[in-house]
């Protein structure tokens, strides 16, 4: 069975492209519009990864984070911010919050399964 990645960004061009990536590399993959939308998700799925925007409206990827990594059983789960932002003090931010690693946007699909396939074996 392939393993579940959730991909939360707010742009719908974006989950589109990591979607079609992720899927074109055997991967199962969910899609949420926002970090509200991801806490819903996560409850009714046993996912494998998280790939999360950090600007979103309603939940930003940073207290996405928080709250993933409050939750027992997601509380070791990779979680890679997928984000346009790459100052060292937003950085730290998300290492602090919990994130594995960071991808600046815009990303090489190359890239991107690069990453997942190095974490996820």
């Amino acid at each position: 069975m392939a393993q579940v990645i959730l991909t939360a960004d707010d742009s719908a061009s974006v989950r589109q492209m990591v979607s079609f990536t992720l899927k074109d590399a055997g991967y199962s993959v969910l899609e949420a519009s926002d970090g509200m939308d991801a806490v819903e998700k996560m409850k009714n799925s046993n996912v494998n990864m998280l790939i999360t925007d950090l600007n979103m409206p309603r939940l930003d990827g940073i207290e996405l984070i928080r709250q993933v990594r409050s939750q027992p059983l997601y509380k070791f789960i990779p979680i890679i911010m997928l984000t346009t932002e790459s100052q060292d003090i937003r950085k730290q931010e998300g290492k602090a919050a919990g994130a594995t690693g960071w991808i600046i946007k815009p990303f090489k699909p190359v890239q991107l399964v690069t990453v997942v396939k190095r974490i996820l074996g």
